[in-house]
């Protein structure tokens, strides 16, 4: 049935008419929709129904072309963004590793890297509230939550085990925190959590992510021109002007093309997607699809003749994980939010090129996941593993979701089956991202107990080294396994190498700071009675 007889069979009812043009907008239909309803009224010539439904369509159409950007309270609110940003840019306050017994530690990471993910998604959720005139309450518990979350953080990573998992940590929270940003904004804009409004606010982050990239390179350009002219004159930039145009510009970039690209009066599935930057976004991720098959392809030619690659180069794993989260952009960017300005064979090519990037994409997801799993078990959990072990997991389940769900809806329904798992894709992300903020401080600390009665030199090594600590000392052949604050003898070399030991992993103690380590029980645990060092 058109939408012209769908009008014509609900007669006057204002409620049902209410109710089939929020199935048009959520469906993409919206034009064929107001078409419909102005053949209508000039069909029942003075009916003030359908008048005002003439009105308020063509204010709708004219508000999405002529968007005005709230700058009265984008502005203030980037250079409020900026300046404090700026202001925890200052080396004093730098993220610090401290000594296991004490001392003033070392410098790892400046504190804006951590905090500028959530302190920007409280100046976008401000600007957001005032400017659509949502209600402040779930703003404010958004933006106490995040604060909260990033003050565990700060707090608790000086407890995640020895100092090479603070930094690990530290570094995970670059990232997680900047995800919990994002996830703080999606629980403000989006009031209804149907399919359609995740995925259009999946869309527009995108979208404002491309964004900020544009205005980071021209800042970027500009910085480079600034101090290329004052170098001329023999003028170095002060540290603090150098701050202010990287932490406070990007401070004030993440508001501004927040702004720039959503409308904070409508929801996420009623932004515009038809032009501008949106439409050149989509186009160009449509235009990189087939290239990205093609290069997963060309890959996967490769993996048999490097196939152990990924199992012994760390730097291999990285680029695999990274390469999951770039393909499931590229895949959201390529999806359209509705199909108005898609021939039918555009869209047969477009759904092809999705379920092939996304099938090639599982296979190189579960590849990465075996390959850290085994490096898992012939060594030993970290945090980084731990996280990216919960990621791969999670990607790997979204591609294999959308290829069943496209399988499932066949041709006539391929869009809403796309829009409604990526929807779906949105709450595992957000649940992992708190596992790792609040489960890493846990799972891998050190128990104190065990260690404050241990001789100085080996409590030095618990806080540094992880585990598996092997303790040895000059002159003696026997190894041992630092353990729950015992030391566990090693019977002997096949023992040790059985247990996937590695001989790098021996540290060398004095024989006297061994000795005061109390026995634990040996490994194999019938070996006998341990030998001293």
């Amino acid at each position: 049935m058109s939408y012209l007889e769908t009008i014509r069979a609900l007669g006057d009812n204002a409620e049902q008419l209410e109710l089939a043009y929020q199935q048009a907008v959520q469906s993409g239909q919206s034009d064929a929709f107001a078409e419909a309803m102005e053949a209508r009224r000039g069909e029942a010539e003075g009916n003030l129904l359908y008048a005002a439904w003439h009105y308020r369509l063509a204010y709708a159409a004219a508000r999405a072309r002529h968007r005005v950007v709230a700058w009265g309270w984008a502005i203030p609110l980037a250079v409020a963004n900026g300046l404090i940003l700026w202001l925890l840019s200052d080396d004093a306050l730098t993220l610090r590793i401290p000594e296991p017994l004490g001392g003033p530690g070392r410098d790892f990471m400046p504190a804006v890297v951590l905090l500028a993910g959530p302190i920007s998604a409280a100046a976008i959720v401000a600007f957001l509230t005032v400017a659509g005139s949502k209600r402040w309450q779930r703003a404010a518990a958004v933006i106490l939550g995040m604060a909260v979350l990033t003050a565990y953080a700060l707090l608790f990573y000086r407890l995640a085990g020895p100092s090479v998992f603070q930094e690990q940590y530290l570094g995970l929270m670059a990232l997680h925190l900047l995800l919990l940003a994002w996830a703080g904004v999606g629980v403000v804009v989006l009031v209804r959590h149907d399919p359609e409004n995740r995925f259009a606010f999946l869309a527009k982050s995108l979208e404002a992510f491309v964004v900020a990239g544009l205005f980071a390179i021209a800042g970027g350009l500009l910085l480079a021109v600034t101090a290329g002219l004052f170098t001329s004159l023999n003028i170095e930039l002060p540290e603090p002007v150098v701050r202010l145009f990287v932490a406070g510009g990007a401070g004030a970039v993440a508001v501004l093309a927040v702004a720039m690209v959503y409308d904070p009066a409508v929801e996420p599935a009623q932004q515009s997607f038809e032009e501008g930057l949106s439409k050149l976004v989509g186009t160009l991720m449509r235009l990189l699809l087939p290239l990205a098959v093609l290069v997963l392809v060309v890959f996967l030619a490769f993996v048999p003749f490097n196939l152990a690659e990924p199992f012994e180069n760390r730097d291999v794993l990285v680029i695999f994980n990274g390469m999951l989260f770039a393909v499931m952009a590229l895949l959201v960017g390529a999806t359209p939010v509705a199909m108005r300005d898609l021939s039918e064979r555009m869209q047969t090519w477009l759904r092809r090129g999705i379920v092939a990037l996304a099938a090639l994409a599982l296979v190189v997801g579960v590849y990465a996941l075996i390959a850290i799993l085994y490096r898992t078990a012939i060594d030993r959990p970290t945090p980084n593993r731990f996280a990216f072990i919960g990621w791969n997991v999670i990607n790997i389940g979204i591609l294999a979701a959308l290829l069943v769900g496209q399988w499932r809806a066949g041709r006539p329904a391929w869009l809403p089956a796309l829009h409604a798992t990526f929807g779906a894709a949105m709450i595992p992300y957000v649940a992992w991202v708190l596992v790792v903020i609040l489960a890493v401080p846990v799972l891998f600390r050190i128990d104190r107990s065990h260690v404050e009665d241990l001789p100085l030199p080996v409590q030095r090594l618990v806080f540094e080294e992880p585990y598996p600590l092997l303790l040895k000392c000059p002159g003696s052949p026997h190894i041992y396994l630092l353990e729950d604050g015992t030391k566990r003898w090693i019977k002997d070399i096949p023992t040790f190498e059985d247990r996937g030991f590695e001989w790098r992993d021996v540290e060398s103690v004095p024989c006297a700071d061994l000795r005061q380590v109390p026995d634990g029980l040996p490994i194999p645990p019938d070996a006998g009675i341990p030998p001293q060092p």
